[in-house]
């Protein structure tokens, strides 16, 4: 986002100052920006973790024996 704004900064500059080519890169450059941005927000959507409910091994492992229980 920092990236998106700072070319529209810029592409005011280039505008207030007659940079009428500099504001054709920018415009360019902020789309591409913005269809990075959207990319990175459609793959978070997508990335979400999904619980299978699959026991780790302490779960299923009916008793486990510590080394103090050993010297008992």
């Amino acid at each position: 986002m920092e990236i998106r704004d700072n070319l529209l900064d810029r592409i005011t500059e280039a505008k207030r100052e007659g940079w009428l080519g500099e504001v054709e890169g920018l415009k360019v450059s902020l789309a591409g920006a913005r269809q990075k941005l959207a990319e990175l927000g459609e793959r978070d959507r997508r990335a979400t973790t999904v619980n299978l409910g699959i026991p780790s091994f302490r779960d299923i492992a009916g008793h486990t024996v510590t080394a103090a229980e050993n010297l008992t």
